[in-house]
């Protein structure tokens, strides 16, 4: 280790943003052909949604279950395409931030499905109201 090495063995050149692989063709090759990958699945599986729901081959009460397939697919996709999340070690605070993430948005749908169903429990229905005002 020389004296510009950091604690644990950078050293100064080394110093890259996240996803930024340097000024090697090859890792720039790489890194496009990843992302044109993820573009063309993307597209297909898009395509292949609007196929199913136009397609009448499958059968009717199949499309919603065909199309929820196909939106976790591609937000697979997404995930290791685009965000680059991964199994990895390196990759421990993107994943909890995913994570939390998902439980806000989870938290917030829930608590406006409870919030509505709760209302419409509760709102007085429409045949009283109307006997009430005359």
């Amino acid at each position: 280790m020389t004296g510009e090495d950091d604690a644990i063995g950078h050293s100064a050149g080394d110093d890259l943003a996240p996803g930024e692989d340097g000024r090697d063709p090859q890792a720039i090759a790489r890194g496009v052909r990843g992302y044109v990958i993820g573009l063309v699945l993307a597209a297909m599986l898009t395509a292949a949604s609007f196929w199913a729901l136009g397609s009448g081959l499958i059968y009717g009460p199949g499309v919603p279950v065909a199309l929820v397939a196909l939106a976790v697919a591609q937000m697979g996709v997404h995930l290791v395409f685009f965000l680059h999340i991964t199994t990895g070690p390196d990759n421990t605070n993107n994943v909890l931030a995913l994570a939390f993430g998902v439980l806000i948005v989870a938290l917030v749908l829930i608590g406006s499905i409870w919030i509505m169903a709760n209302l419409a429990h509760n709102t007085m229905p429409a045949g009283m109201l109307q006997q009430m005002q005359r």
